[in-house]
């Protein structure tokens, strides 16, 4: 009974580690998506906050300045998307695509310069976001260790389920989440009620990129200690199919993100145990991504102008 106890309670443990930077970039990826604009850019977003995270957070030493430089090297890349499809009507899937082939590149090739490697040297304890509540659960009972297992986790797990509850909140009971929905269904009708849809779609893609870089940021701020080129390969597609999942809202792509955060921390655990194929235990996240993706994207509400480029009237 003990040993499923801890062992339950190590699977809970990683799953909210693995579902942090999930969830980040799927809220990210929901105000892209609602207000009407198409971001598979998502990985791209991340791959630049977890570099630019783990090299600020290295030199001044303080985490959480890397954690917001992250989102910020995200947001930039979010800006160049934006750019590119509102400002100047360009496909938005080429666009993204454009994206997760600049991040990766551009920072590998800094990283080069920078520490003569692609990998970025790994953080020291102090460098990393800090873990809360670590020594107040009393670990010599069962019941202690499988408090301390779930709860004594990142300050970033607290933070995006905070930020979760606060997405919901501006989605669906502030101004500003009427007229984001709004821009993404009926972008016309909204510039007759003299709703600026360009400032919107533009300013929720750059949230979006902010939102991902945060993601990118715990990848190699918590769950590893230092940025590789295959720090976030797959991750960032993941969120997104978290969000059709979800049906584009944001207490749906949290419960994607639950479930996707699930596979992989049962990946991590069973990867420990003997006598199992680690190629096929590998597979587990990918393998539930596509049949979600087969089972769910034709049954999800895509906001109407979703994907269509906006040219406002003379």
């Amino acid at each position: 009974m003990t040993n499923f106890v801890n062992s339950f309670g190590i699977i809970l443990y990683a799953t909210l580690i693995y579902t942090t930077p999930l969830l980040y970039a799927a809220l990210g990826s929901c105000f892209s998506e609602v207000s009407g604009v198409v971001n598979i850019g998502i990985e791209g977003m991340m791959t630049a906050g977890a570099f630019t995270g783990t090299v600020i957070a290295y030199f001044t030493g303080n985490p959480w300045i890397g954690f917001l430089c992250g989102g910020l090297a995200g947001a930039f890349f979010g800006m160049l998307h934006a750019l590119a499809t509102v400002k100047l009507g360009a496909d938005q899937t080429i666009a993204g695509t454009a994206i997760n082939m600049l991040g990766p590149g551009i920072v590998i090739m800094i990283a080069k310069v920078m520490f003569n490697s692609t990998d970025t040297i790994p953080l020291s304890a102090s460098q990393k976001i800090p873990k809360l509540l670590t020594g107040v659960f009393d670990t010599s009972t069962v019941f202690g260790r499988f408090m301390d297992n779930v709860f004594a986790t990142y300050a970033s797990t607290y933070l995006v389920f905070a930020a979760a509850l606060l997405v919901w909140f501006i989605f669906y009971k502030t101004r500003f989440g009427l007229r984001l929905r709004a821009c993404g269904e009926h972008p016309q009708a909204c510039e007759t009620l003299g709703i600026n849809v360009i400032a919107m779609r533009f300013g929720c893609v750059c949230i979006s990129g902010f939102l991902a870089g945060l993601g990118g940021a715990c990848v190699t701020m918590a769950i590893s200690t230092q940025f590789r080129p295959i720090s976030i390969v797959g991750q960032g597609f993941i969120a997104i199919a978290a969000v059709i999942f979800g049906k584009f809202k944001p207490q749906g792509a949290l419960i994607g993100c639950l479930l996707f955060g699930f596979c992989s921390g049962l990946k991590v655990v069973l990867g420990g145990s003997s006598g199992i194929n680690m190629q096929l235990i590998s597979m587990i996240p990918y393998v539930v991504t596509v049949i979600v993706l087969v089972l769910f994207v034709g049954k999800s509400h895509v906001p109407s102008a979703n994907g269509k480029p906006y040219i406002k009237s003379k």
